[in-house]
């Protein structure tokens, strides 16, 4: 695909729309969104990626003594804030991470994914197309401005309001996003009360990763305006289904779906059989980090829709791989343990090199798991060959460490920095004394 922007229409945008700030927008390892805010008289030397910062200063980046680095905008990420002041705009370029010898940054997560997309390519394949559904809770805020744990409705899945008095609020991040050019499939609501799933089109793997990051912020900053607090944890409340991001992925050679086979049974090609079988022998590994709090892990339980075995089907909706129904160009494979917290960048370039991995190794998958898992007790699972996500991250953490693919695809710098704070997180909250523990045992003993 050509570019959409170049130098000389930004500017031009800049001067029409009355754009008088530019964020340099770019993501940490940890999948937290970071910015550069420059007047506009400092475009022109950040379009030469002149534009200089602090790489210390963020997680899991370098130490002081290398602390120099560089952004080089992607022209075509600009996007101009639709909520900003009519006096004077915003406008957002998204960001790849440079190193002062001019070489990309090994810790980018952004630059981690391309690098899995070049080696895609050097299999045959031309684009990794992935379709993200993520999920959200709106709470009430308190007179402070914090966020409480009383959600704002009582809806359940696809309910209309009264119950959904999250509408307005929905209503109001789609109409943004659509002013920001996304192309929204779905708006409705979840199955808990307070939650909140928005679908957008399907894009090229760093379209979609990049969609992700402005997504996240657009739904807190119009959440906001309308009093309530959104958001992406995994499972902010006990007894009711977590928030997921499903990621429906496919791989495409030009204009032809690889994943399609129309003269299979199942429609389903050897690529897309393989590449099922590389997320299955894979996925115990990359849960660390499509998974990646101590608090995803309290979603991926049975009973509340989240997987938690690692099996694949094309007819229910419990296995971690799900193949949905539609063939020919639509033809996809959904993976559904991903969480919203992930680092988009970081997830899917570990799924992908899952995937791969099952291409380059001919692997073969188990058979299809075409009845409900969560029936099934640990003697009859195994039996049939199936087992258990992680229970916990630091049960991931191991599996993440003992996979050489998984690490070398994240690499030296990235893999030791995000296990590192994943291992801090995780100290911290073994450490702590919870609420529950002082429930149970304060008055028992």
């Amino acid at each position: 695909m050509g570019s959409i922007y170049n130098r000389e229409n930004i500017l031009q945008l800049m001067e029409k729309e009355n754009v008088k700030f530019i964020r340099l927008q770019f993501t940490d390892l940890l999948g937290t969104i970071k910015n550069v805010e420059i007047p506009r008289d400092q475009i022109h030397k950040a379009l030469d990626n002149k534009m200089m910062f602090d790489g210390s200063s963020i997680e899991g980046f370098v130490r002081v003594e290398e602390s120099d680095m560089y952004l080089y905008p992607d022209l075509d990420t600009w996007v101009i804030f639709p909520w900003t002041s009519e006096k004077g705009k915003v406008a957002r370029l998204i960001c790849d991470v440079y190193k002062t010898d001019g070489t990309p940054f090994e810790g980018d997560p952004r630059g981690i994914l391309k690098k899995t997309l070049k080696r895609m390519e050097s299999l045959g394949f031309t684009e990794f197309n992935i379709g993200p559904e993520p999920e959200f809770f709106l709470f009430k805020m308190d007179a402070n401005g914090e966020p409480t744990l009383d959600v704002n409705d009582k809806g359940g899945y696809f309910d209309l309001a009264p119950t959904d008095l999250g509408e307005n609020c929905r209503r109001d991040i789609v109409l943004e996003l659509e002013d920001m050019g996304f192309e929204i499939e779905a708006s409705h609501h979840e199955n808990a009360p307070g939650q909140h799933e928005i679908d957008f089109k399907y894009a090229d793997a760093l379209t979609t990763c990049d969609n992700i990051q402005t997504f996240k912020l657009v739904v807190k900053t119009i959440a906001r305006k309308h009093g309530l607090h959104a958001t992406f944890m995994p499972k902010p409340l006990f007894g009711v289904a977590g928030s997921g991001m499903h990621a429906n992925m496919s791989l495409f050679k030009y204009d032809k779906n690889a994943f399609y086979d129309e003269k299979e049974e199942l429609g389903l090609s050897e690529v897309a059989r393989q590449f099922i079988a590389g997320i299955l022998k894979n996925a115990r590994a990359f849960t660390a980090v499509t998974n990646p709090t101590v608090n995803s892990y309290k979603r991926l339980v049975p009973g509340y829709e989240a997987p938690s075995y690692i099996a694949w089907s094309v007819k229910n909706r419990s296995p971690l791989v799900r193949v949905p129904s539609s063939r020919g160009i639509s033809t996809r494979i959904e993976v559904r343990s991903v969480d919203p917290s992930a680092n988009p960048y970081l997830a899917m370039a570990l799924l992908l090199a899952s995937g791969l991995d099952g291409i380059e190794n001919h692997l073969i998958p188990p058979a299809s798991t075409d009845f409900n898992i969560y029936e099934m007790n640990d003697d009859e699972l195994h039996q049939v060959g199936i087992f258990a996500l992680p229970d916990t991250l630091k049960e991931a953490l191991r599996e993440l460490k003992n996979n050489e693919l998984m690490m070398s695809t994240l690499g030296d710098h990235a893999s030791e920095h995000f296990i590192k704070a994943k291992e801090i997180e995780w100290e911290m909250f073994r450490t702590q004394v919870h609420p529950w523990e002082r429930e149970q045992y304060m008055t028992l003993y």
